[in-house]
């Protein structure tokens, strides 16, 4: 099973989701679960526009890189123009900066599948900080184990909403 995390802070936000599915739906396979839509805070960057998130499980059998490209095709077509960028610190260290957008779409999770490439990495590596996309994942999969653990996503959500 496939799990993305969607995310939108412009326009008609409701929309911005609804067509993101459909269009996920059309090129990658079919939705058999998805979150509420969740009104969340930016994340990582400040914005007078606050997000839509949710979560969908997709059946596919189309490879983790055509999955990336899809996504950021769909992305794409529905008037994405920037994706986050790093910039790496005078210490070595990255910060991410990110932006508004029309629609974010995240691969969290692939099967039982621990990739690591310059393009791709899953499971999401940031996933157990974002309550955005934790939240909404628990809903459709809390006990689904994080490939590479033995920690569910409700575990993980439980255990960041602790930190909070």
């Amino acid at each position: 099973m496939l799990y993305l995390a969607l995310g939108t802070n412009m326009g008609d936000k409701v929309r911005n989701l609804e067509k993101a599915i459909k269009e996920i739906e059309r090129q990658i396979g079919t939705v058999v679960s998805r979150s509420a839509f969740v009104s969340t805070e930016p994340w990582g960057f400040q914005s007078d526009n606050g997000f839509l998130n949710a979560c969908i499980g997709v059946d596919t059998d189309i490879s983790p890189e055509l999955v990336l490209q899809r996504c950021q095709m769909i992305e794409k077509k529905m008037g994405r123009k920037t994706k986050s960028t790093k910039e790496i610190l005078p210490d070595g260290t990255v910060r991410h900066i990110y932006h508004d957008r029309v629609i974010d779409i995240d691969i969290i999770i692939y099967d039982d599948l621990i990739i690591h490439t310059p393009t791709l990495t899953i499971p999401h590596p940031l996933m157990g900080k974002r309550k955005f996309v934790l939240e909404p994942l628990a809903q459709i999969a809390a006990e689904l184990k994080i490939p590479g653990t033995q920690i569910s996503v409700a575990e993980m959500l439980r255990a960041l909403e602790a930190e909070a």
